[in-house]
């Protein structure tokens, strides 16, 4: 039953949210501003976050291929 009522209202805050944006014309205009003051700080910490990903990925590949190439050297040494 709960599921319900968080999708009736979901749905019913999406109305109002629309209703607002089209009928009421100064949400809009604080709306947009809203919207373009979040652009910025997004963008840049979405690239923060993906540059250090980046660089731990490339820093997991460079630490799997030396274990493998250990891994290696021990396989060829005789007993």
């Amino acid at each position: 039953m709960g599921k319900y009522i968080a999708v009736l209202g979901g749905l019913a805050a999406m109305a109002g949210g629309l209703a607002l944006v089209i009928f009421v014309p100064k949400f809009w205009s604080a709306f947009s501003h809203l919207v373009l003051g979040f652009v910025p700080p997004i963008l840049f910490f979405g690239g923060l976050i993906g540059l250090i990903a980046g660089i731990s990925s490339v820093k997991d590949a460079k630490r799997t291929r030396k274990l493998e190439q250990e891994t290696e050297a021990k396989k060829d040494q005789p007993a």
